[in-house]
């Protein structure tokens, strides 16, 4: 695609100038190419001009740069370190792969890029840190460009551009759409399907394009439906040819999908298992997530929402007052996923992280309309989504991470891994594993698996360590099979300084974590090394 006047990223209006000089060229078809189906050009292979694709690419890659700092533990528990073992044999799979709750359809992306780094020699740790995380980043862009070009197609590219610009400066999205987790993969395959949805005024809608976007997405994360269910409804109702709509699109798509699904899971299980069922049936029938803790019914209405919003706040409920009819149905989907998620007990920020997209179409139509005080809210939309967004990306629970730094040193020769070993004394998957450190290296975390029998007394191993972290120590470790590497958060240390002192443990390293530490959590990380004198 030609870049439009001036070569800016988004295209201008038409000059009369130029109006008249595509008119001539029309009067012969010897001058142009034949018009593309649904009135498109090549560009729509990927939504928009080069430049902006660029510079979106370009962006989200500093992005992921900028974010040093972990999150949650499934950004690296239920992808990174389910392919590393995929890829190199050894690592550890968390409980709910023993339980089938996981498939392997997403670790595969990172799978495979392990294995061209293996097969090319070029495995180091930090290759293995970084590529899927630059992958991510790369597919997040591209979801942004998507919205864009969503935007352009139904409104025109002033709307778009301000969509565009507010989906850019989103704290929660640049925190967390360069991470290795389910729920970003999921939130960038929403946004490819809402292109190819048939939404009044859409010229570029496929049944089959935003069903099988939609169809991965519930094969990665099952209840990646939940904002699908009311737009696939509205599609059936508005389709004239329902009965075809069904057999030729909904079906095929969702077999096709689910089979490649089920057969993936079988050669890495080595049995026949359906994980999506299992996945609803533990998170959704049972609601056995509360055991990693619970929220109160309106809490993604009250926090939730709001902060992963931040200041976006004003303009969403701006922009759903001011937005054409046909976006009802995107607030439809805001308020039918918060509602259906806020029915279950366990809640997170992320899990509600694949509305903002639409949440995003909003507060463009807002501040495209805004006829006053638009400079003032722009910049004041920049700055106050910066702020947070660097906080969180370079500062806040960055330990989890640069303690690894420490835990790959010990793999640095061979005669390290001989003796060296290590045990986590954190809240189980405080800190990434396998992935991060690329070697057999020893290690051990307190195991924290929910209890599937029923059982109210039920402690896990970290809450029995928890209880009494002195006596636990005394009872478990013995001296022929101590550790040689400690790592605990500092609000542990006065407790367990007997232990330290009597078997000979030094403190090596003092890692930062976070400025608000809380419960089990503490302000930094500490390495203590046994002395082997």
């Amino acid at each position: 695609m030609q870049p439009e006047a001036g070569g800016g990223f988004f295209p201008r209006g038409r000059t009369r100038n130029a109006e008249a000089v595509r008119l001539r060229k029309r009067k012969s078809v010897l001058y142009g190419a034949a018009p593309k189906a649904g009135g498109e050009g090549a560009s729509d292979l990927i939504g928009e001009n080069i430049y902006l694709i660029l510079f979106s690419i370009t962006l989200r890659v500093l992005n992921c740069f900028l974010v040093q700092t972990s999150f949650v533990p499934d950004e690296y528990w239920q992808s990174l370190e389910v392919a590393h073992r995929m890829v190199f044999n050894y690592g550890y799979l968390t409980w709910e792969w023993a339980e089938g709750l996981r498939g392997y359809s997403y670790p595969l992306l990172f799978a495979t890029i392990y294995k061209v780094l293996q097969l090319l020699a070029k495995d180091d740790v930090q290759l293995l840190i970084w590529i899927p995380r630059l992958v991510q980043a790369v597919l997040s862009a591209l979801a942004d460009v998507k919205l864009y070009s969503l935007i352009r197609h139904l409104e025109n590219a002033e709307t778009a551009k301000w969509v565009y610009f507010c989906q850019l400066c989103s704290w929660f999205t640049w925190y967390c759409c360069t991470r290795t987790l389910t729920n970003t993969m999921e939130t960038v395959l929403t946004t490819f399907a809402l292109f190819y949805y048939p939404l009044e005024g859409s010229k570029t809608r496929s049944s089959c394009k935003y069903l099988s976007l939609v169809a991965l997405a519930f094969i990665i994360r099952p209840t990646a439906i939940i904002p699908w269910i009311p737009l696939v409804l509205m599609h059936f109702w508005q389709e004239q040819k329902k009965v075809e709509f069904v057999l030729c699109s909904c079906i095929p798509v969702g077999v096709i999908t689910l089979g490649i699904s089920i057969i993936i899971d079988r050669l890495f299980f080595g049995e026949w298992i359906l994980v999506q069922l299992n996945f609803l049936k533990f998170n959704v029938l049972q609601n056995l997530g509360t055991f990693y803790g619970s929220h109160p019914w309106h809490w993604y209405l009250t926090q939730g929402l709001p902060v992963i919003l931040g200041t976006h706040l004003p303009l969403f409920i701006h922009g759903c007052i001011q937005a054409p009819k046909r976006y009802q149905i995107f607030l439809v989907v805001v308020v039918w996923t918060v509602l259906i998620y806020s029915t279950l007990g366990h809640k997170e920020f992320r899990f509600i992280y694949p509305v903002l997209p639409f949440c995003m179409v909003f507060c463009g139509y807002s501040l495209k309309q805004l006829k006053t005080w638009k400079k003032s809210t722009i910049s004041f939309l920049f700055l106050s989504n910066l702020l947070p967004a660097l906080y969180t990306g370079l500062i806040h629970q960055r330990g989890s991470l640069d303690v690894m730094i420490h835990m790959q040193q010990l793999c640095n020769t061979s005669s390290n891994q001989s003796w060296a070993s290590v045990f986590v004394l954190m809240p189980c998957h405080s800190i990434p594993f396998y992935s991060h450190v690329h070697c057999p290296l020893p290690m051990r975390f307190l195991q924290c698996p929910p209890d599937l029998n029923g059982n109210k007394s039920y402690l896990d191993e970290a809450d029995m360590f928890y209880s009494n972290p002195l006596n636990w120590l005394n009872e478990e470790l013995y001296s022929d099979t101590l550790p040689t590497h400690l790592v605990f958060f500092s609000v542990l240390e006065q407790e367990i300084s007997p232990f330290l002192v009597l078997n000979g443990y030094e403190k090596t390293a003092t890692v930062f974590h976070t400025h608000m530490p809380q419960g089990r959590i503490g302000s930094h990380i500490y390495v203590y090394t046994r002395s082997m004198l």
